[in-house]
């Protein structure tokens, strides 16, 4: 339940309010509407005023609600409406007017417009236009003459509709920190849909911004992609001429003049003013780092495989920066993704946006070589035969998800936990599809059994907690297959087996074998050391692990929680 507090000015906002909430709205939307409750219990309801002319009924009800404004003359404050929408969830039931009006004495009371029991409290009206919501409407001066004392009063509606989720069974929200991006309003609903558009513009400008500075390299092409998705931008300059800020439209989404609406950035979300897009940028200039050439795929996978470590470890704006990055490459992922996937992996971009933002300023220093990595993968389309190179990434960036989602628990940002936890879901669905197909390929080609028997005992030699986990799962074969690849590539198995599992550690995977699979993959297709370089990873790895080859069996292990990982 999203309850979001107006205040109106002037002479007739009293006269304004009510009129547009007993008219038909803006797109004709409002039905039947009418008062489900009062400071009184009988103010005059223009809405079912079947024996009187509704226009007199709502002046009446307007001269009703003004007068302790009035009294006051010159003294009045300078806002004298207090207007609040209350908006359920879609997947709510829909609610009776009797509810409803219960609903609005406990707005009223908890934001110190009309306090429980007192008589004197400032005059209000509910009025019910559609199933899903109502809109409280009252006037700033109290019976008294006295102001009303509503000291963070969004504050105090937010608590209170929180709990009236819970006593009439809604969807209940997380609490906020004001770092969400800004939902449509039922206006720009409402017109998204006579439009025909499948989303309210401020969502499709948000979704097509961001998408822009995930893509961009610096401002210039930032808005050359804003050109090319066709949204119209209009800088605010500075007397010197220097922009300022940056407001975005749709070309078709024009006001009563034919001109297009615009939205300033940081109205879409707080990250995305001119300021910050220009900050975001500044990591993926040329300067002052360069991404080695090499394969983008195992580049942007080997930087996203990092998050979890800065998360854990690092300071929180640097965390928070991880945050950002990880956002750009779900961001990256689904414009390059299989069509089968691509749904699934555009909603989990979108709602994990919510966890790439909190009160904690990123720093995004750490982030460079990830981001322009994954904008490698987006300009230059590397070929990913197979689709490993894909899988890979997802992978690891399913892992750095749930990894976000605890780190986002432990600072206690309830909403970017949500957000995290939702983009799980989509994210493990896409992989599921898509990994199946991968792993199977590789399981046709896995090599014989005296093959997979001493990487068996290499496994149990150099990670016996593990062993167990990993022989028994069922990307074994495909395993197995990758690291007689390598071998075959010229490298030393039994080294790329220590170096994948010397990586990270695999307690948080679920799925050990897939994770070995996809380092594995990665480090074989690296250049092949030379024959002096691999004598000494063999003379370094025998000393590290001793001569002594242990048993093809190891005691079983400890089972372990469930986890969201791979």
């Amino acid at each position: 339940m999203i309850p979001k507090i107006i205040l109106g000015s002037g002479p007739d906002a009293t006269r304004r309010t009510i009129g547009y909430l007993f008219g038909k709205g803006r797109a004709n939307e409002h039905i039947d509407p009418h008062l489900v409750a009062s400071w009184n219990g009988f103010a005059p309801d223009p809405g079912r005023s079947s024996h009187r002319d509704p226009k007199d009924a709502m002046a009446q009800l307007v001269a009703q609600l003004d007068q302790p404004v009035k009294m006051l003359g010159d003294k009045a404050p300078k806002d004298t409406v207090w207007h609040c929408p209350i908006r359920a969830a879609p997947e709510d039931p829909i609610l009776t007017d009797a509810q409803w009006a219960d609903i609005a004495r406990r707005i009223v009371a908890a934001a110190g417009i009309a306090p429980d029991g007192d008589k004197e409290g400032c005059r209000w009206v509910a009025v019910r236009h559609a199933d899903d919501h109502i809109h409280i409407a009252a006037t700033l001066v109290r019976q008294d003459g006295r102001r009303p004392e509503r000291g963070y009063d969004q504050r105090a509606v937010q608590r209170e509709a929180r709990e009236v989720e819970v006593d009439y069974g809604l969807r209940r929200l997380k609490q906020g920190d004001g770092t969400g991006a800004k939902r449509p309003t039922s206006k720009e609903h409402f017109k998204a849909k006579r439009l025909g558009q499948d989303a309210a513009t401020r969502d499709v400008l948000r979704l097509r911004v961001r998408r822009a500075v995930a893509a961009a390299s610096d401002e210039a092409e930032f808005l050359a992609l804003l050109e090319a998705t066709g949204v119209t931008v209009r800088l605010k300059l500075g007397p010197s001429g220097d922009a300022l800020g940056c407001n975005f439209a749709l070309p078709d989404d024009t006001n009563d003049r034919g001109e297009p609406v615009f939205y300033a950035g940081s109205t879409l979300a707080p990250d995305l003013s001119l300021p910050k897009i220009r900050k975001s940028l500044a990591t993926t200039s040329p300067e002052p780092i360069a991404v080695r050439p090499g394969d983008p795929w195992h580049q942007a996978t080997a930087a996203a495989e990092r998050i979890p470590h800065h998360l854990i470890n690092s300071s929180d704006p640097t965390g928070q920066g991880q945050l950002v990055a990880l956002g750009t490459t779900l961001d990256i992922l689904s414009i390059t993704a299989p069509a089968a996937v691509r749904t699934e992996l555009e909603q989990a971009a979108l709602t994990f946006e919510r966890a790439t933002r909190s009160r904690i300023a990123a720093d995004l220093d750490s982030t460079r070589v990830l981001r322009r990595s994954v904008q490698a993968i987006l300009r230059e389309r590397p070929v990913d035969g197979d689709g490993s190179g894909f899988t890979m990434l997802l992978d690891t960036a399913l892992t750095a998800v749930a990894f976000a989602m605890h780190w986002h628990r432990t600072h206690q940002h309830a909403q970017q936990e949500a957000a995290a936890e939702q983009a799980l879901v989509h994210l493990q669905i896409a992989y599921g599809q898509i990994a199946e197909p991968v792993l199977a390929n590789l399981a046709q080609r896995t090599p014989s059994i005296q093959i997979k028997q001493r990487f068996a005992r290499r496994l149990q030699q150099t990670a016996p907690d593990h062993a167990e986990r990993i022989l028994n799962d069922p990307a074994w074969d495909a395993l197995t297959t990758v690291l007689a690849e390598a071998e075959a590539a010229g490298h030393n198995a039994a080294s790329v087996l220590d170096q994948a599992l010397g990586q990270r550690s695999l307690d948080d995977a679920h799925n050990p074998a897939r994770a070995l699979t996809w380092r594995i993959r990665r480090l074989g297709q690296r250049h092949t050391p030379s024959p002096r370089a691999q004598a000494a990873k063999t003379r370094s790895a025998a000393q590290g692990h001793g001569a002594t080859v242990l048993p093809t069996t190891v005691a079983p292990l400890q089972p372990r929680s469930p986890s969201h990982r791979r």
